[in-house]
């Protein structure tokens, strides 16, 4: 997988994409990562991406041009308003034949000649290079209190993408119209951030541990919290007792099957306590909810 990102301060993700599973996944193949820094796709002295709101307002926003100009270099092709393709072709563009407008070097075809071998040529070639260009471009995602909240599942699926460009916002925030480059906009929750790198951050590494082979064991991430919509259940090792606090018995009985039992009545347990939201509308087989029923009786006791 190739995760990019856009921002004005790149360096943040030195520690935390140069160590852990993070470091680990690049240096098996598994993930490619490279932070860009929006003040190179910027032309003045100051290196300016940010501007005062119109209306007026505190802080500062995020301009809108140098993201367009970014995001068109990184994805190799134009986006977005009327001269993209001016920007892209050079000044002036050609016509169906190839000539610029006005040029006078008649160098027509003659009908029949080829001409319609050529056309059928050029209309492959040019759905091909727009194959390309599709297959090339990023699943681009901004974060915004806006956006859809980040759970798991947003997770499982941002990892099935070949390709991601985190765009960061800072400051007082970002132009609006940055947004129409927006595959999806991500919310890590009711809480507002310094920059939109940290938040980043956050969903790079959720994403990236769902990738296969990058916690080592097939099935490193099915047992964890919300996996299967539950929290994970308690987790124990050695010393077996410490300061008179002993691991549960059902885990150094040896019994696998009474393993596997109480681990899911302990997650049943905990999300039933701590987050009996998720379980509404869990579809759960009888066993379970003959548990969670016990667990409700209690309480009313």
């Amino acid at each position: 997988m190739i995760i990019e990102t856009l921002s004005t301060f790149p360096d943040m993700y030195e520690s935390v994409m140069g160590a852990s599973m993070m470091r680990i996944a690049q240096e098996k193949g598994i993930l490619d990562f490279k932070a860009h820094d929006l003040r190179d796709w910027t032309h003045d002295r100051h290196r300016t991406t940010d501007d005062e709101p119109y209306g007026g307002g505190d802080g500062l926003v995020m301009k809108c041009a140098p993201i367009f100009e970014a995001y068109e270099s990184l994805c190799g092709a134009p986006c977005g308003g009327p001269d993209a393709v001016d920007r892209a072709s050079g000044e002036g563009s050609a016509d169906a034949a190839g000539q610029m407008p006005g040029d006078s070097s008649d160098a027509a075809q003659t009908p029949g000649e080829g001409s319609d071998s050529a056309a059928v040529e050029q209309a492959l070639s040019a759905a091909s290079a727009a194959a390309d260009q599709a297959a090339s471009k990023p699943y681009t995602i901004f974060l915004a209190p806006q956006g859809r909240r980040f759970d798991d599942a947003c997770a499982c699926e941002l990892a099935k993408q070949d390709r991601l460009l985190f765009i960061c916002g800072h400051y007082e925030g970002i132009d609006e119209r940055a947004y129409t480059l927006a595959d999806e906009v991500i919310s890590l929750g009711d809480y507002v951030l310094t920059s939109g790198e940290l938040a980043s951050m956050v969903v790079i590494d959720a994403v990236v541990r769902k990738l296969p082979g990058v916690l080592g064991a097939e099935t490193g991430a099915l047992g964890e919290s919300f996996a299967d919509g539950l929290l994970e259940y308690p987790q124990y090792t050695r010393p077996a007792n410490f300061n008179g606090m002993e691991v549960p018995a059902v885990l150094l009985s040896g019994n696998h099957g009474a393993v596997d039992r109480w681990r899911r009545e302990q997650s049943l347990e905990r999300t039933y306590r701590l987050r009996p939201d998720l379980l509404e509308g869990m579809e759960l087989p009888d066993a379970d909810r003959a548990f969670l029923q016990s667990l409700s009786t209690e309480g009313q006791q």
